[in-house]
């Protein structure tokens, strides 16, 4: 797909097959966003205190409104991937740079959106110095979006010391394709899929842009079902019992495919009246540490819920959750995330 200079899209949404056009090399595009990164920690230490406590407050207040099962979920044929070409007349800050695995926090409605998976960033330029029109390249990656069946999320500024609680991991290795994110505003698209959520990152001013985008790994159920045979032998051995318990992504939701192994839990108390269990979420080291323990707190009470649903007095359990203080497994790989994401029975 072509997108000519007035932003209309020219051919199939199905014939978006292609990766971003890497052009002509600007040199010092690296070292102005810098300098541009060094002149807003300056500002920063300028401004007077608690405003960005203040704005960090008022935009965590927000950060519930978005929920990725609201989005419509795109079937349309797509090339590969980055599947976005730029539009004639712009071109790349050289090469452009692919990342196999990363992870990056995608700015939604007044929350970082940790996402992992893999990443192609790229500085856009106009061919011709000083031809870049910043309404222009938005509307065409915004057409773009919209035939990938994708949708825009938000357009905001993130607070300075929210972007600097990222270090380095994100504000240098990131570079390429981040933008001007310490004075313009970052503009987020999504296309859901179930082939793996493709996320864009847009930031520009006046004479550049950035482009981060993003594909998350498709969703494979890890959860094998653990009869309530198999868990009392392990907790009459060991005194616990893992289940790998698949929950909707980021939510405490228990998705549809693991209500038997919850059926088997109750069933395992219903055999045993004297049994009280401690219910006991975990997850991986993915994103902030205080996000991931409250979402493992919330998904045991997700658990014990579902168990009181099904007759068990509330008497007999106990939710707890964890985050990823306490891994089974190396973080280094997807297999060891997947078993670190566990909910554990523990006999009281």
């Amino acid at each position: 797909m072509r997108l000519d200079k007035t932003g209309l899209a020219i051919g199939v949404a199905a014939a978006i097959a292609m990766s971003l056009l890497a052009g002509c090399k600007k040199d010092g595009a690296t070292d102005a966003l810098k300098e541009a990164a060094a002149a807003a920690q300056g500002k920063a230490t300028d401004a007077k205190p608690g405003l960005a406590d203040d704005a960090a407050g008022a935009d965590e207040a927000k950060a519930g409104d978005f929920d990725i099962s609201s989005v419509p979920l795109s079937t349309v044929p797509l090339g590969d991937f980055p599947y976005i070409t730029l539009p004639e007349g712009y071109v790349g800050n050289g090469d452009a740079e692919t990342k196999r695995i990363a992870r990056f926090p995608f700015w939604v409605k007044g929350k970082a959106h940790w996402v992992e998976g893999r990443f192609h960033l790229v500085n856009v330029y106009p061919e011709k110095e000083g031809d870049y029109n910043p309404h222009e390249l938005r509307k065409n990656l915004e057409a773009m979006v919209e035939q990938m069946g994708g949708v825009k999320l938000s357009e905001e500024q993130i607070p300075y010391d929210t972007i600097k609680s990222w270090g380095d991991e994100i504000t240098m290795g990131f570079l390429k394709g981040l933008g001007d994110i310490y004075n313009v505003p970052a503009h987020t698209y999504v296309v859901r899929r179930d082939d793996g959520n493709i996320w864009i990152h847009f930031a520009q001013d006046t004479a550049q842009g950035g482009l981060i985008i993003g594909q998350e790994k498709a969703f494979v159920a890890t959860a094998r079902l653990l009869p309530a045979s198999e868990m009392k032998k392990q907790l009459d051995a060991a005194g616990k019992v893992a289940l790998q318990v698949n929950f909707a992504t980021d939510k405490t939701e228990v998705l549809p495919d693991s209500l038997p192994q919850i059926e088997q839990v109750a069933a395992l108390l219903k055999d045993d009246d004297s049994l009280k269990l401690a219910v006991n979420g975990h997850t991986d080291d993915s994103g902030d540490a205080a996000h991931n323990q409250k979402l493992s707190e919330g998904r045991a009470k997700a658990v014990v819920a579902l168990l009181t649903a099904k007759g068990i007095d509330v008497a007999r359990l106990t939710a707890a959750g964890f985050g990823s203080t306490q891994p089974v497994a190396d973080n280094g790989s997807q297999e060891g995330k997947a078993r670190n994401r566990r909910v554990e029975l523990v006999k009281r």
